[in-house]
Formats: C-alpha cells, structure tokens, sequence
C-alpha cells in the first residue's frame, strides 16, 4: 500500500549500498492506496526490483563485492516487510538466470520466427526450452532449422476440438517461468491456467473479432480497412480479455495490395510480441487493479 516514506527508504537503500539514482517514475493512483515506481540507477551491473502492492522497479549498477547477491535479495524483502508489499522481486542480469519460455504456435509462423530470431540476436533476454505446436513441420521448413540450430526441442501435439492435449503441454510447461502463445489460436482452459499458475503472455490480432474465420485478413482487406492493429495481453479464463501490456496500429491505404496489408499486420504482431516480453523480462509491467497493467 501507499505511505509516507518509500522513496526515501529505497533511496537509502541504493545508496547505502554505493548505488547513484539518475531518475525516478512514479505513479501513485487516486484513492487507490497502492505505489508504482521505477528509477534508474547506473554504476555497472543492472538490477531489477518489484513487488506487487508497493510496486517497484529500478536499475542500477553495483559492486557485488560491496553489495553481496545475497545481502540484496534481504535488503529489499525487509523493504517489502516494512511497507506491507505481498511480494519482492530482485533480477540480477549479469548474475541471475534468463527466464525459461516454451513457445506455444499454430502453422502460421511469423510470431514464432520472430520470437526465436530475436533470441538468436540476443535481443530476447529468455531461455526458449522448447516449442509446441499442433502443426508438424517438415525438417526442412524454416522453423525447424532455426530451432536445429539451436537444440531446442519441438514437440508435436495433434489436437482435435474434443481432445487439446492440455495435459501433455502442462506436462511440457510446468515449473517454467512464463508462457508465450505466438499465435496459437487455441483456447486454454480454466483448468489450464490454474494448475500452470504462471503469467501467461498472448498476440491478439485486432481484425479479431470483426472478421473472423481462417481468412480474415482478405475479410479486413476487401471490406477496405484503414487501421490494422495488435494487442499483447495477458491470459485469462476470459476470452483475449485479460491485462493488456501492448497495443500498435498502423494505416493502410488504397495503395496497399492484399499482401502488403497482411505483411503490415504481421509486422504489427511480430512487434507487439517481443516488445511485451522484452518489457515482462525488465520487469517493467506490472499488475494494477483487476484488468489493468502499470508498464514503465
């Protein structure tokens, strides 16, 4: 909850501990008795803190030998204590390990591909343990040889409308951080998400649910669309209802043709994607009220 004091307190904190804040962002919602910051601190590794009803984040650089991982990680649970936050969260890139993903992917590959060549150039900071998909792809195909290349395995489930295979994927998901749909059109169950227990990240694509349909992009197309978007959200029991993290549009004109509209909304996804689970990683979304994120 709110209260007189925390920035002063995690300021002493930092500072103490040989830390420099360059900037804060703060925001704190009328009559909501609950805290949001972020502040920037450089002096030279990059750590990340949070929490849920005081929620916090900061980067700053540091002396591990000053300031030891262990001795962090008390410092702001105590801090945590102090001012009634339900949870306390410290990253540590240069020290702690990189989230672990499994992909969940239907035939269309442009989100998978993407989310997988990022990591490739190093600018995903994930540890992708596996893709999962309904479609089986030659070895041949372009996913393939990129997941090859890497060891990572890919696991083909077959579904059908009576049988998702859920408890195969939860057998896959289980124990690992968060889960990322790349346009895998599938409905996850209730039942799914309660005994997965971990944020679960999806692309929605804004033709939806106005066309839908297998070919919805014609549908938009042919119907003389001006705006195409995308939407990052989180995954709930609610159907593509849960906390938005993300959303992007772009115009489309008379002069676009049916290809360059769909090479425009998937650019729009492949984006709206990885900006959402590069902000996930830096621990800069986070939860506020029931449907609604704070993202720094």
């Amino acid at each position: 909850m709110d209260a007189v004091g925390i920035v002063a307190k995690l300021s002493e904190c930092i500072a103490s501990r040989g830390g420099n804040i360059l900037g804060a962002d703060v925001f704190v919602p009328p009559k909501k008795n609950v805290f949001f910051s972020r502040r920037r601190v450089i002096e030279s590794t990059i750590i990340r803190p949070g929490s849920s009803y005081v929620q916090n984040c900061s980067e700053f650089v540091f002396d591990p030998v000053k300031w030891p991982r262990n001795q962090m990680d008390e410092d702001f649970l105590n801090l945590s204590k102090m001012f009634s936050a339900i949870k306390s969260v410290v990253k540590v890139p240069a020290l702690d390990p990189e989230l672990k993903i499994p992909i969940l992917a239907l035939k269309q590959d442009h989100c998978l591909v993407d989310l997988i060549y990022g990591w490739q150039e190093g600018r995903l900071p994930v540890d992708i343990t596996c893709v999962i998909s309904n479609h089986h792809r030659g070895p041949n195909t372009q996913v393939m040889r990129f997941l090859e290349r890497d060891n990572i395995p890919y696991h083909y489930l077959q579904t059908a409308v009576e049988n998702k295979r859920e408890r195969e994927i939860l057998d896959l998901v289980l124990n690992i951080d968060l889960l990322v749909l790349a346009r895998y059109m599938q409905v996850l169950s209730g039942q799914f998400l309660r005994t997965y227990g971990k944020d679960v990240i999806n692309i929605h694509c804004g033709l939806l649910p106005s066309f839908k349909g297998g070919n919805s992009s014609k549908q938009a197309f042919d119907a003389g669309v001006k705006l195409i978007g995308a939407t990052s959200h989180f995954v709930t029991e609610e159907l593509d209802s849960g906390p938005i993290i993300e959303q992007m549009v772009e115009r489309v004109t008379h002069r676009d043709n049916l290809q360059s509209f769909v090479q425009k909304s998937e650019n729009l996804e492949n984006q709206c994607l990885v900006k959402a689970l590069r902000w996930y990683c830096d621990l800069r979304v986070l939860p506020f009220e029931d449907n609604r994120t704070v993202v720094f």
